[in-house]
């Protein structure tokens, strides 16, 4: 009879110290295995860099917190699971000025975005939104590149579909941001 040998699960620590994938892929922590996606494409890249970036010119002018791309959050432990929002802002209130984590913060994000690519199930987007409710966010959005729309959820199960026509709102996470849209989906 075959034995397989068990997979070794590993811990937010642990993953953090693990090489960046040399072919530009991103890894994820998913219940202490770590699981490859596919390098971004340019359209999302694109639309990630607009996001991330109106957020942070926002947030720093009206100092209300930071905005990060990317960076690893622990939405569940033992095993350990280290998600890599988008785009996500997390307000001085949660985490201080002062406090720059090395790693990953010790807090979960306000708000997460998340943009779609061509190899993100919606059963895979349905289950980081709901995870991200879980750790602690407020607020997700959900970006489509390719269907220029935005879905807002509040609470995981509940989105609420705005096209390019449509202004986004920071409601009560970021408060007074407002922006067309259409600047999350431009090209130049």
């Amino acid at each position: 009879m075959p034995t397989t040998a068990a997979t070794k699960l590993l811990t937010a620590e642990e993953f953090a110290r693990l090489p960046n994938p040399m072919d530009g892929s991103k890894q994820e922590l998913v219940r202490g295995e770590v699981i490859t996606m596919p390098p971004p494409s340019f359209l999302r890249g694109i639309v990630q860099l607009n996001v991330a970036t109106l957020l942070k010119v926002f947030a720093k002018q009206h100092n209300l917190g930071r905005v990060t791309v990317e960076s690893g959050v622990i939405t569940d432990t033992g095993p350990d699971t280290v998600r890599g929002p988008d785009v996500a802002f997390w307000g001085f209130e949660r985490l201080p000025a002062d406090h720059v984590p090395v790693v990953y913060a010790n807090v979960a994000p306000e708000l997460c975005v998340e943009v779609k690519s061509p190899s993100n199930t919606e059963q895979r987007t349905t289950k980081k939104v709901s995870e991200y409710f879980t750790c602690g966010a407020r607020m997700v959005w959900v970006v489509d590149p390719e269907e220029r729309t935005v879905t807002i959820y509040r609470k995981a199960g509940d989105g609420r579909v705005l096209w390019e026509d449509a202004t986004i709102t920071g409601e009560d996470v970021l408060p007074g941001f407002t922006c067309p849209l259409i600047e999350f989906f431009q090209a130049t």
